[in-house]
């Protein structure tokens, strides 16, 4: 078994170099919330072709990128910030960081020009798995589980090396899984 850590919300579920499901293909997922009625959670890096004015018509000046935060209920958005000094609300998962939160106020935030892009992440859906199943995938080594992580990791823009980032970050031990190409066929 590659993870120590067991998985609760602020951690971050990184896939293993080879997972084929085309949903957390190298993937790097937020915890939200994980007890016994299951476990939910948000794809850091995979982006949507959407930006958030696209889908919310009230908010006219809102070019924040929108993520795919995973395959379940993929017509509802979702949110997470480090912002709550302004927004007064949200359930903190991790140190600075909030899921949700008045989306009324949020509104107002993001119209005046209060709150940047790189304080608050967008996604449509998200990842969840039913009581149990995250821990036997974890089990299978699916998923590495890590706690240690810079809060700008999980609001950074860089999508594509963001996964890769994430690994080397775990250390020495995990560091050459990085270098893994995405398909073991072009090794």
């Amino acid at each position: 078994m590659l993870s120590k850590i067991a998985p609760s919300a602020g951690k971050l579920l990184i896939s293993e170099p080879f997972l084929s499901d085309p949903n957390f293909k190298r993937s790097v997922v937020l915890l939200a919330d994980h007890g016994e009625e299951g476990t939910l959670g948000f794809i850091l890096n995979q982006p949507s072709n959407l930006i958030l004015k696209d889908l919310v018509p009230d908010l006219w000046e809102a070019d924040y990128p929108v993520f795919i935060g995973g395959p379940v209920e993929v017509d509802t958005i979702h949110f997470i910030h480090r912002c709550y000094d302004k927004m007064a609300s949200g359930e903190e998962i991790a140190k600075g960081i909030y899921w949700g939160g008045n989306f009324e106020t949020l509104k107002i935030l993001v119209n005046s020009n209060s709150i940047q892009p790189h304080e608050v992440k967008f996604f449509l859906g998200y990842s969840g798995w039913s009581p149990l199943q995250l821990d036997e995938e974890i089990e299978q080594n699916t998923w590495i589980v890590s706690g240690q992580y810079h809060p700008d990791v999980v609001f950074a823009h860089n999508e594509e090396e963001l996964w890769r980032e994430v690994i080397i970050n775990l250390g020495p031990k995990y560091a050459h899984i990085s270098n893994f190409p995405s398909d073991p066929n072009l090794n």
